[in-house]
């Protein structure tokens, strides 16, 4: 019994480690996330500029996810984190040293280009260095961590707001990455073996080629992976659409005031906590299909009553109910993704689907708001929930065919299978 509690620490003490990381790096994301808004908000009156914020990271992430899966698989991908991590350190840093709004930019530009590499580099890193059968719970843990630095790091801004300054929001980030730099320097480097030739150097064009090659080859391999993923990926881009309306939405449509959305966020991010609680707890009682199932039709089903809303206490209701479920498809999804897209390819194909991905998002902000200027904003919102929900009825009729239960299975289950 002894023996077996002590294997079981060490085989989760690696993670314990980067989860560790990964919730002091998040907590500092969040914070950052609001202080850098108030700091342009401050230094230019303009709405436009913050807006400039938020279109900066895809656009630097669709120029540079179009190359850089090749690099990542090819690369130390722990290297690569660390030096991402410093080089987001710094830039961060700089921030409040700079007067210029354009000068911002250009390290908003750097911090964007490193977390282009960071992402990707993380997601093969995390799936090398946790064993498959414990995917699933850290996976519900991290959404946990990630949960909790979601309501802790806005509180932790306000304070500095109210005792201290912008800036010192700004450092903390800093301070955050470097820690998650010094984190990563503890872990075990899993691509030691990993070298790039002279010819591959010299052939980007012919290795960029073959990259994309190889990630159609991979697509037409595991078409069922792909579409069910892809599918995930257009309800992510929906519900990116609905957030970024919320606030006009909550105020304008519903008529909330600043105090009652602040509360209303708030109990989002309770919400997810709650269901990442449940999820870490349960995660060896509810299969990946459930989880994914569950998940998805509930949080779109919560979007669906928050955009019907007109009071207070059906807009608490929605939000509730999709920040619980939004742990349950998150850990689902991701533990799918892991377990079924090869490991060597999963920094290109991570890498070419985030082209995607952000470039819809692009496009597709744009539309919403070319709509705006057509239709009311709730006839919008009320519109994408309706297609967030049936693209969710979607997956879950996928995903429950009898013939697709090997790709949900564990890896040790599908062993048995076989």
């Amino acid at each position: 019994m002894v023996q077996t509690e002590k294997s079981l620490i060490g085989s989760w003490k690696l993670p314990i480690l980067l989860l560790f990381g990964i919730g002091i790096s998040g907590l500092g994301d969040y914070v950052y996330l609001i202080a850098i808004n108030l700091l342009i908000l401050k230094m230019t009156h303009s709405a436009a500029a913050v807006a400039g914020l938020w279109i900066i990271g895809p656009i630097i992430a669709i120029l540079t996810n179009f190359w850089s899966g090749g690099f990542i698989d090819r690369g130390n991908k722990r290297k690569i984190l660390i030096i991402t991590d410093f080089v987001r350190a710094i830039s961060v840093a700089i921030i409040p040293l700079l007067s210029s709004i354009w000068s911002i930019y250009l390290m908003l530009i750097i911090i964007s280009l490193a977390k282009a590499f960071f992402t990707p580099a993380s997601t093969t890193y995390i799936t090398k260095l946790i064993p498959s059968q414990q995917r699933k719970r850290f996976n519900s843990i991290n959404s946990l961590v990630r949960s909790g630095a979601f309501i802790v790091g806005p509180s932790i801004a306000g304070a500095l707001f109210l005792f201290s300054s912008v800036d010192i929001a700004i450092y903390i980030n800093a301070f955050s990455f470097a820690f998650s730099a010094c984190i990563l320097f503890l872990m075990p480097n899993l691509d030691e073996k990993l070298k790039i030739s002279d010819s591959q150097k010299t052939r980007t064009y012919k290795i960029l080629l073959n990259d994309w090659k190889d990630v159609i080859g991979a697509y037409k391999k595991q078409a069922f992976v792909f579409l069910v993923y892809s599918l995930y990926l257009g309800t992510i881009i929906f519900t990116f659409a609905m957030d970024a309306q919320e606030v006009v939405f909550t105020q304008k449509v519903i008529g909330l005031s600043e105090t009652e959305f602040s509360l209303l966020v708030s109990i989002t991010g309770i919400g997810y906590l709650l269901g990442s609680i449940f999820v870490s707890f349960m995660s060896h009682h509810l299969s990946i299909k459930q989880l994914i199932g569950i998940g998805i039709m509930l949080m779109s089903a919560g979007y669906i009553i928050y955009s019907l809303s007109h009071h207070f206490t059906t807009a608490v209701i929605g939000f509730t109910i999709l920040g619980i479920f939004n742990a349950f498809s998150s850990t689902g999804f991701t533990t799918f993704y892991q377990n079924n897209i090869p490991i060597e390819m999963m920094g290109r194909i991570s890498s070419i689907l985030g082209v995607f991905q952000n470039a819809a998002q692009v496009i597709f902000l744009l539309f919403i708001g070319f709509l705006g200027d057509i239709f009311s904003l709730r006839s919008i919102i009320v519109i994408l929930s309706i297609f967030n929900f049936f693209i969710a009825l979607i997956i879950t009729f996928l995903i429950f065919k009898p013939e697709k239960n090997l790709y949900f299975m564990e890896p040790s289950e599908k062993k048995e299978s076989l």
